[in-house]
């Protein structure tokens, strides 16, 4: 049995001293005066060596070094985790396979860092993961990507199911005899066939006040249609009502 302990450092490996004095500034006030987090390199202390993850262009990226005193960052602080009841030997195992998973070009800021590899190493320990404040920041940042990622799929949707509309409004509004997309017929439209065995109608929620207009108008056809007829009719006797007949017929 090992307690288990979390190192975290400040990120301090930047060649500007400047910019080292910013990051360390910049923590004390997102963890220390607010509680929301910072920019920290993590470490998981076992059985007196202390073990984390990094980018390398070759092998794993998986290292150790003695408990606190890794020299690319400044220490900060440890966090009790727990005791493990693995053995050394499980442990060093453990490692070993952790080592075959965690291979260093891997490494990402956002999705696959040294938090996330405490948090693995923490898993199979069997003790606490870290707290949600060491990495916060890539956990923001990480869901911001996915956010711009979602984001631009459903816009892209949104464009087509427009384009699709629109040409369903097109072809309603002029009665075209093309044949539409069967899945654009399905997505944004009901394919109906006329009765007098016309062109296809597209009929849709969303253009039912068109569609009132155009039966209207199609109503007010047909009357001045029957009285055309009937004026014919009233002249059959002058010879026209066979002429009437076919001018009917057309219409």
């Amino acid at each position: 049995m090992s307690e288990v302990l979390l190192h975290i450092y400040d990120v301090t490996n930047s060649a500007s001293a400047r910019t080292n004095n910013v990051i360390v500034n910049l923590n004390k006030i997102m963890k220390d005066a607010i509680g929301v987090g910072g920019i920290f390199h993590s470490a998981v202390e076992v059985y007196g060596e202390e073990w984390s993850f990094g980018f390398c262009e070759n092998g794993t990226g998986v290292f150790s070094c003695p408990p606190k005193q890794n020299p690319m960052y400044t220490y900060r602080e440890s966090i009790f985790l727990g005791h493990t009841h693995l053995s050394a030997t499980k442990v060093n195992q453990t490692l070993k396979e952790l080592s075959r998973e965690w291979p260093g070009y891997a490494y990402d800021l956002l999705s696959k860092n040294c938090n996330h590899f405490c948090d693995s190493l923490c898993e199979r320990l069997g003790v606490q993961k870290l707290p949600g404040w060491v990495n916060r920041f890539a956990n923001a940042g990480d869901a911001a990507v996915d956010v711009a990622e979602n984001t631009a799929v459903r816009l892209k949707q949104a464009k087509s199911d427009i384009v699709s509309a629109s040409k369903s409004a097109y072809r309603f509004l002029v009665g075209g005899t093309s044949t539409p997309d069967p899945t654009e017929a399905q997505e944004s439209a009901q394919v109906v066939r006329s009765t007098n065995g016309g062109s296809n109608i597209f009929q849709a929620s969303w253009i039912k006040n068109i569609a009132n207009l155009k039966l209207s108008l199609t109503s007010q056809d047909a009357s001045t249609g029957n009285q055309f007829q009937d004026h014919v009719s009233k002249d059959s006797s002058s010879g026209s009502a066979q002429t009437g007949s076919r001018i009917a017929d057309s219409v």
